[in-house]
């Protein structure tokens, strides 16, 4: 079976047409991917770095206790002497 001029284009248009969308539709699943990816990382670091600074105010809590604690035992100390 031989193809005239006008099937041969079509074919091409064809082509061209399925190759563009198959590859418009990997490009969106790549983008979602990518961008459900970076959300996951993104929580499990925001999660990790509010740890770390919850972690971080307790001991600086605890550092300003016990700065009062040594405030009034030098007061305490001196002023009895």
């Amino acid at each position: 079976m031989r193809l005239n001029d006008p099937q041969v284009w079509t074919l091409i248009g064809v082509f061209a047409a399925v190759m563009l969308g198959g590859m418009t539709l990997m490009t969106t699943q790549l983008s979602r991917i990518i961008r459900a990816e970076t959300d996951r990382i993104h929580g499990t670091l925001s999660a990790r770095i509010d740890a770390v600074v919850d972690r971080l105010d307790r001991i600086e809590a605890k550092v300003d206790d016990l700065d009062k604690e040594l405030t009034n035992l030098a007061v305490r100390f001196w002023r009895s002497q």
